[in-house]
């Protein structure tokens, strides 16, 4: 195996009698190299971008929300709130209840998620990180009636809390009842709430749908008992791991009650991100593969020229196999040394990228970021190098195959 490889990396640099194969060497390398990088490029963006709106995502969600498997309330006692703040690595939970309802202020309305939480919400979650206008408001208070309502859903409705009258009627269908067809107002529970902030979570579900009241206030207006609950959601300690968690929880609480991580709670929108990153990866790397077409072309040139050469090593005693391998070397060679350079190159892109956001978006005050996310992961760095080898080889098998078992055969 050494001496293949030795001969091969002597044809590589070796001065060749025409100098268009040391041009179509050259390409060939370039080819690879310039895939590879962008390859890596790419999936970074990806990786980037996926992390971007998963944080989103976590200033206003749990680390992990338990919700009922079938139905949509379930009864969250003490006790059963007791084993879960007792877990290992379980720093708070929260109960929260949400259901569908219309707001109103003045002439306008706007159906909504109206999500109804306890004390503990402001600990669990990062609510106050994303409070764009006004406080959060705390419901120490039984008769305190504030609500804080995404940004955009405050467009709609043109309030906001610094207005002058800045008080929101909040209908909900009674669950229990004949409906009155003379007079449908008396079928819904009407509530009057002040709009104490705003908050921006940067997804429109979110700021254009949710509005937060109390625990108290969503019970009475959705007609539940004080102890049905929609779900619970649990902040992790930072040194637990959420997985290890997970699966206590799962353990305690049996198959009526799910325990879902953030990745779970939102699997629609991360699977399509996962989705997007691997036809992007496809997309690059047929790419890729047809630069590495050249490789064809590099190593049937190289064989003609070597054609001598491999009546030689017949007459030394080199077996076909011996003499396949040589030139099946010398096309990796190419691929091996283009991917790594190209690896490397696409590494330092990233993260001068990540570190100094040299690529910014167009207007980019319009924007939530500046620049383009990225983040460099080993795996993505591993899986490319892989298969621009494997593509180089593949590119490498016929020509060596075909060509030198003919010119061996040729000798006698």
């Amino acid at each position: 195996m050494r001496i293949p490889v030795l001969i091969a990396w002597r044809y590589l640099f070796a001065k060749k009698s025409q100098n268009i194969i040391n041009v179509i060497s050259w390409i060939s390398l370039l080819g690879v190299l310039v895939g590879s990088a962008a390859i890596l490029i790419v999936l970074s963006v990806f990786n980037g971008l996926h992390s971007f709106i998963g944080s989103l995502f976590g200033a206003f969600d749990p680390d992990l929300k338990i919700e009922v498997v079938e139905g949509k309330v379930f009864q969250g006692t003490d006790s059963l709130l007791s084993i879960i703040r007792t877990t290992d690595g379980v720093e708070s939970a929260t109960c929260y209840l949400t259901d569908n309802a219309l707001l109103k202020y003045d002439q306008r309305q706007m159906p909504a998620l109206v999500m109804g939480v306890d004390d503990y919400f402001d600990e669990v979650t990062h609510i106050d990180s994303i409070t764009t206008c006004g406080e959060f408001p705390i419901w120490d208070n039984n008769d305190n009636n504030s609500c804080a309502i995404g940004y955009i859903l405050a467009q709609q409705l043109g309030t906001n809390p610094m207005a002058f009258s800045n008080q929101l009627i909040i209908y909900a269908p009674k669950r229990v009842g004949n409906i009155n067809m003379s007079n449908p107002e008396q079928s819904f529970i009407r509530q009057i709430s002040t709009v104490a902030s705003t908050f921006a979570v940067q997804q429109i579900d979110y700021d254009s749908q949710y509005a937060i009241i109390s625990l108290k206030q969503a019970r009475k207006l959705f007609c539940y008992t004080d102890k049905e609950v929609s779900g619970i959601g649990i902040k992790i300690k930072g040194s637990a791991k959420i997985d290890q968690v997970q699966r206590a929880l799962k353990d305690k609480l049996g198959d009526t009650l799910s325990v879902k991580n953030r990745w779970e709670q939102h699997s629609s929108f991360f699977r399509m991100m996962e989705v997007e990153k691997f036809m992007a990866f496809l997309i690059l790397l047929f790419i890729l593969a047809i630069a590495a077409f050249n490789i064809i072309g590099t190593l049937s040139m190289l064989i003609y020229e070597k054609k001598e050469s491999i009546f030689i090593l017949k007459a030394m005693g080199a077996t076909k196999q011996t003499v396949t391998r040589v030139f099946l070397f010398e096309g990796l060679l190419v691929s091996i040394g283009g991917a790594l350079i190209g690896l490397i190159l696409g590494i330092i892109l990233v993260l001068v990228q990540q570190h100094f956001g040299i690529i910014n978006f167009h207007n980019a005050a319009s924007y939530i970021l500046d620049a383009y996310p990225v983040e460099l992961m080993g795996s993505d760095i591993l899986i490319v190098f892989i298969s621009v080898v494997i593509v180089g080889y593949l590119a490498a098998w016929y020509p060596v195959h075909t060509i030198v078992h003919k010119y061996y055969d040729e000798t006698k």
